[in-house]
């Protein structure tokens, strides 16, 4: 299934890994329903390296099964944002630990262990129905500390998490607004923190959203 064309295409969108194989999505979905739940399989897959058997193992690892200590083990070995984001948003999300290792890894360096954090926190809007607006709320301080930060990948992480959340209901999109205003007052010399709200802002101001919202 490897392919080069998928390999250069990639490539260009800032996926790049010391071994990449070019298997699509579609392929390893494919892949992953055949298998089913495998964790024991994921974590010795997890030891190939390869960057498309990584985003397998997020697949096919158990929400269940998993710990503090593996998700601290693979967050280390994040090399792309396409790695991260699925194994955040497809597993890491789904755990006891994901609001826990949201709020701590976006205080980390790493620049995709701090992406990490903040694709928690978009995710965690999106599939955590049950949760209180208040968790999101506690987020809110920790966009506008680190929409500072120039790195690409991460601000683009903290754009997804403050446009997510401002999202979830009629109350965070009233809160998501002001945060952006927010950033944009303390931190306006920053290009990055401005390219951050003003995007956010243009979203969650738009018709179409708050019309989705308020259904």
């Amino acid at each position: 299934m490897s392919s080069e064309e998928n390999i250069k295409g990639m490539a260009r969108f800032g996926i790049v890994a010391d071994e990449v194989l070019g298997i699509s999505m579609p392929d390893l979905n494919k892949i992953a329903k055949e298998i089913g739940t495998d964790h024991r399989l994921a974590i010795e897959l997890w030891k190939t390296g390869i960057h498309d058997v990584r985003i397998l193992c997020g697949l096919i690892a158990d929400k269940q099964l998993v710990t503090e200590d593996l998700m601290e083990d693979w967050v280390k070995d994040f090399d792309n944002w396409a790695v991260c984001d699925q194994i955040c948003s497809k597993l890491f999300d789904r755990t006891p630990f994901g609001w826990s290792k949201a709020a701590e890894w976006c205080h980390r360096e790493e620049e995709f262990v701090r992406r990490a954090g903040f694709v928690l926190m978009a995710a965690l809007s999106v599939h955590d129905k049950k949760a209180d607006v208040c968790r999101f709320e506690e987020f809110l301080p920790y966009i506008i500390k680190y929409s500072t930060d120039e790195r690409n990948f991460v601000k683009k992480a903290v754009n997804w998490a403050l446009r997510q959340i401002g999202k979830r209901s009629r109350y965070l999109h009233e809160i998501a607004i002001n945060t952006g205003e927010r950033i944009i007052e303390v931190h306006g010399q920053s290009k990055s923190a401005r390219w951050i709200a003003r995007d956010a802002l243009r979203e969650l101001r738009d018709e179409k959203t708050i019309a989705r919202i308020k259904k």
